[in-house]
């Protein structure tokens, strides 16, 4: 985890999602920044610093990751593991109309007593599963994809997804961590790049079909020679940029592929905003309980004669009328939030 020392505490591409691409490689790729998004995800709950740092990780890739689906999709990432870290899920909200912005929440489920304070992060989920699901909306049916814990990071998880899942070589450079004005709060900060290889450059495994080490395919599998020199040399570009420069403010995204990729010919497109936004309401709350009888509500009941709910997301709060949950309610919603 990176600590930071920043000049200023908003500049105009924090919470932004850039989207790029470099005409000479055949590559596309996206710059997030997330400021008081992060801030806002990490300050509903009281992590311990590394699943903070699991957390931070994750969002900052649902917002690069996430950035591709359409309006009104939302796109989930989840991570589940058999250590201390046993649950980190995002979800992504796409834009419900141009212009507007995206939205991105996250929560995280850990054993307090199991969880190595001095330990290393990402050796704290274990061994399980990293998971993308996307949703088109009602009426369809939800896609996901799923690989195997492996590669040292979050964003190796994701790369290694998108590898064996979706024939798509992708990288990513990340950075993220507390930073702090002069005289100020520390405030979480996060900024990266994400790299994929254009659609035609991908249609099938190259003659080289050894897989890596740990049995997965990664982007050197994916490609012919011309391909994997523009990769290689797009890539090791992209692992030249500085923390600074990631997160910023000095340095403007546009500024920063300019320096990066200046030969590669890099073009940028509109830029995306995201915020923080969570869906829940009394109404999901109650349609959630609506498959349960009188009976299982009374056992939900608490002795002060209400049923309650918490988002385990944003922490909102919410108070039911026991008569008025399950399938066998005898009058109308009653809520308090």
């Amino acid at each position: 985890m990176t600590n930071a020392t920043t000049t200023a505490s908003n500049i105009a591409w924090d919470d932004t999602v850039l989207p790029f691409q470099l005409d000479r490689s055949d590559i596309r790729g996206r710059v997030a920044r997330l400021d008081g998004v992060l801030d806002q995800v990490l300050s509903q709950h009281d992590y311990p610093p590394a699943v903070e740092a699991l957390v931070a990780e994750m969002a900052l890739l649902t917002a690069l990751i996430g950035q591709t689906v359409k309006l009104r999709w939302k796109l989930s990432l989840q991570v589940r593991g058999d250590g201390p870290a046993r649950l980190i899920a995002t979800d992504y909200y796409g834009p419900t109309d141009d212009g507007e912005p995206a939205r991105i929440r996250a929560y995280a489920s850990y054993d307090k007593e199991r969880i190595d304070p001095t330990g290393d992060p990402f050796q704290q989920i274990g061994k399980g599963y990293f998971a993308i699901l996307i949703d088109q909306g009602q009426g369809t049916t939800p896609y996901q994809g799923i690989t195997p814990i492996a590669g040292g990071s979050l964003a190796a998880c994701a790369e290694a997804y998108f590898a064996q899942s979706e024939q798509l070589p992708t990288a990513f450079q990340l950075t993220f961590g507390k930073a702090s004005v002069p005289g100020g709060a520390e405030t979480w900060r996060a900024g990266g790049i994400m790299m994929q290889a254009m659609p035609k450059a991908s249609p099938s495994v190259s003659g080289n079909d050894e897989a890596a080490d740990d049995g997965l395919t990664n982007a050197a599998n994916l490609l012919d020679d011309d391909e994997s020199e523009n990769w290689t040399r797009a890539t090791m570009l992209m692992q030249t940029a500085e923390e600074m420069e990631l997160i910023g403010p000095s340095v403007q995204p546009t500024d920063l592929l300019v320096r990066l990729f200046h030969e590669e010919e890099p073009r940028v497109f509109d830029p995306q905003p995201v915020t923080f936004g969570c869906s829940c309401s009394p109404e999901k709350v109650r349609q959630s309980l609506s498959i349960y009888s009188a009976k299982d509500i009374e056992h939900m009941t608490t002795d002060e004669g209400i049923v309650t709910a918490d988002c385990q997301f944003c922490g909102a709060h919410y108070e039911f009328q026991p008569n008025t949950l399950g399938f066998e309610a005898t009058e109308g919603p009653d809520v308090k939030p």
